[in-house]
């Protein structure tokens, strides 16, 4: 029989888990705050009343502790399972090897948590995800740092761990190409835990500050990683294009007449914002102008640009959601492109992106770059995501995803001015692959900009340093 630190087969490993699952919770409550932390970090990642299955589900602890709506944990310890069932009579455990998977149920979201160490044929094991995955569902892996090896192995020595056989040390590039293989792509990977014992005020400092910053993120104990199927390719897509418009009579008619057909059926609503310069009026004469167009007319009773993309989306009947600037700065031409992204399943959330073709002249004042940059680095550092222009007001995504960022709006504030922020962020929550495309940016042929540099300047920075502690130091 094999030792710990020795490597075991199938039957020895589930006779080492079985071994363990007597004093399974002992060790839980001996490392509690470890276990605490890995609970609210995938917590974060995983909203209450999903459907959550997880690999390696041990006693059930971190199961029950996401409150899913459906619960389904699989184990190769029979101990393990018997354990979990009769503390979570309202959860579902099973005896099964993720190796040799044969439940075929589709789950919102997958978890591994402390689990890769022990898998005999990873890549396998990643493939055979697909039978509980529908597009949507997210992977969620938890997984040590190699750097750690020594220490874990001393806290073992000392009696502050639990022994384990040897396991395997997987760095995140070995992670994003198993995964890459196996049909899979990596959205994002954030570090957690610089300090995985609790010693009160130095701990949290560590683990919710330092551990964030540029060079000590690469130390944490425990990696997390966000995963999902890749190019799920869906059905022909309706279209419901939004255009926000305030004061934009001199751009109604080319609105309508450049915006192409776009997917199975294409929608236009205007959200009219109370203006004074007959664009009301322009829209109705396009509307009696073009009878075998689907354009409709809102009424904005709000301010602001996101309360007109709001009220806009609520009205939308298409399966996809656009948004255009009624000012024509981005080229209405372009659009197929931002559906063919999410048709293709490429992407989640497309947006696009002003700052790679060259402008026109005045199209951007200054300042403006200079903050549209600020936010771009902030932000990709802020979501794990590159995002070089998080201004663009071309923004597309699915109604169904967006009616859960709508749903989960007050977790960051209804402060954003202009809707940008609400669907970004809202969309990393949900953690949806963002992608931008290249678009050409025009200078304003008429009116002038309802954008005040200065005052929503600085909300943008209010909600930028709401997020910061919403989503980095949570």
């Amino acid at each position: 029989m094999s030792q710990p630190g020795d490597q075991l087969n199938k039957v020895e490993m589930v006779g080492y888990f079985d071994s363990l699952a007597p004093t399974r919770d002992s060790w839980i409550k001996r490392n509690w705050y470890y276990h605490q932390q890995i609970a609210r970090t995938l917590a974060f990642f995983v909203p209450a009343n999903s459907s959550v299955l997880e690999i390696g589900s041990g006693t059930g602890e971190l199961l029950n502790g996401l409150k899913p709506r459906r619960g389904l944990g699989i184990d190769i310890s029979p101990a393990m399972t018997d354990i979990a069932q009769r503390k979570y009579p309202h959860l579902e455990f099973r005896i099964e090897d993720v190796e040799a998977l044969q439940t075929e149920e589709k789950f919102d979201y997958i978890v591994l948590s402390d689990v890769m160490g022990f898998l005999n044929d990873v890549q396998r094991s990643f493939e055979n995800l697909h039978r509980v995955c529908h597009s949507s569902t997210r992977i969620l892996i938890t997984h040590f740092h190699f750097l750690w090896e020594p220490i874990l192995h001393g806290a073992e020595q000392m009696g502050w761990k639990a022994k384990q056989p040897l396991v395997n040390w997987l760095t995140p590039a070995d992670l994003a190409n198993l995964l890459d293989l196996a049909g899979f792509e990596l959205i994002r990977t954030t570090s957690r835990l610089l300090m995985p014992v609790h010693v009160p005020g130095l701990s949290p400092f560590c683990n919710r500050f330092l551990v964030n910053l540029p060079l000590l993120k690469h130390l944490g104990l425990v990696r997390v990683s966000v995963a999902r199927p890749r190019n799920a390719k869906r059905e022909a897509l309706s279209c419901s294009i939004v255009v926000p418009c305030r004061n934009e009579y001199g751009n109604i008619r080319s609105t309508v007449d450049r915006i192409p057909g776009v997917g199975r059926h294409t929608e236009i609503i205007f959200v009219e914002g109370n203006s004074t310069d007959g664009t009301r009026a322009e829209i109705e004469r396009a509307i009696a102008e073009n009878p075998n167009r689907d354009i409709k007319l809102i009424a904005q009773e709000g301010r602001g640009k996101g309360d007109a993309v709001r009220h806009g989306f609520e009205a939308a009947t298409g399966d996809l959601l656009m948004i255009l600037d009624g000012d024509l700065s981005v080229d209405p031409e372009e659009l197929p492109k931002f559906h063919a992204a999410i048709a293709q399943g490429t992407a989640d959330l497309v947006q696009g992106s002003r700052l790679v073709y060259p402008m026109q002249d005045e199209a951007m004042r200054f300042l403006n770059l200079l903050g549209n940059r600020f936010f771009s680095l902030a932000f990709t550092w802020l979501l794990d995501q590159r995002i070089k222009d998080t201004l663009c007001g071309t923004k597309v995504l699915l109604r169904t995803d967006y009616d859960k960022i709508a749903a989960n709006r007050k977790y960051f504030s209804e402060l954003d001015p202009f809707g940008d922020f609400d669907l970004i962020f809202g969309a990393s929550k949900l953690n949806l692959k963002i992608v931008e495309i290249p678009v050409h940016y025009r200078a304003r042929a008429y009116g002038a900009t309802n954008i005040s540099r200065f005052r929503h300047g600085l909300l943008l920075l209010r909600m930028a340093w709401r997020a910061l502690w919403k989503i980095k130091f949570v």
